[in-house]
């Protein structure tokens, strides 16, 4: 009965800054039978708790996705600080998964539903000689060049509010495929090409459809104003590739009031710089 009567009042709402290395694990969300990153932090929780928790994210990542600074939020009634759970749930945890920071949030905070936007990063490793230490963080695509200028000129006219059906896998629940995309960027590490995308949401598959399709434009395939043109008429038959999930990463999260300090969740994926 004491736990019936436990209302909001009575809890705290915890926000994770997370971080994790999707090689081992089947997405973000929780599902049968399969392990996932929110199925592996819920059961750290409820080792503490004693009692089965909910963790809610601010986005899905897909089967092998990575993520630099993911948040999420639960609910907690008892004696641990906000501020405590991350070191409790690291000592918890698998090595694959790391809680960055935790904090005290407002009762009417959400993790999902009060971000303006996400921002998730593609990173290609183009040297022909392979290296294992970036190999889980990249698409080791050497066999043609990819000329960076050519795939922000195809980025440049994402900016805006678009209907984006030619980047959404099937299976997709969205009741619709409108997507705000607020910022893109290409640019060149050495041997390492980045792409950088910012949006309120994201499409069910989207960012690894759409830097399939700007592969083509890289190595002169298509041109810009085609791949404008493919999602402009929605020809989602022509969206044939999908990048591999490796060299993909949720980079950031971004609120009206953040959480967390700026040098705690801004930019923690490392982009490698050394010269080939």
């Amino acid at each position: 009965m004491t736990n019936r009567q436990e209302s909001s009042a009575d809890q705290e709402k915890v926000a994770l800054l997370i971080q994790y290395l999707g090689t081992n694990y089947h997405g973000w969300q929780r599902q049968p039978n399969q392990v996932t990153v929110q199925s592996e932090i819920e059961q750290a929780i409820a080792s503490v708790t004693g009692r089965p928790v909910t963790i809610h994210g601010a986005g899905r990542t897909d089967s092998g996705v990575h993520a630099a600074a993911q948040v999420a939020h639960f609910q907690y009634s008892g004696p641990i600080p906000a501020d405590k759970w991350a070191k409790m749930l690291n000592g918890r945890l698998p090595d694959g998964i790391l809680i960055r920071a935790s904090a005290n949030v407002p009762q009417d905070w959400h993790a999902r539903f009060d971000a303006l936007w996400r921002r998730y990063r593609y990173s290609f490793y183009t040297d022909p000689t392979p290296n294992l230490f970036v190999k889980p963080y990249t698409w080791h695509y050497y066999y043609q060049t990819l000329e960076e200028s050519l795939i922000q000129a195809a980025l440049n006219p994402l900016i805006g509010k678009h209907h984006l059906a030619a980047f959404q896998r099937a299976g997709s629940t969205r009741p619709h495929a409108w997507v705000e995309v607020q910022a893109v960027e290409c640019y060149r590490r050495g041997p390492f090409l980045h792409l950088e995308i910012q949006a309120n949401g994201f499409l069910y598959g989207m960012v690894r459809l759409l830097v399939g399709l700007l592969v083509e434009v890289g190595i002169g395939k298509r041109s810009p104003e085609n791949f404008t043109d493919i999602w402009l008429n929605q020809q989602r038959d022509l969206v044939k590739y999908s990048a591999p999930a490796k060299g993909l990463c949720l980079l950031r999260v971004g609120y009206p009031s953040p959480p967390f300090p700026e040098h705690i969740w801004f930019d923690t994926q490392p982009t490698f710089v050394f010269n080939s």
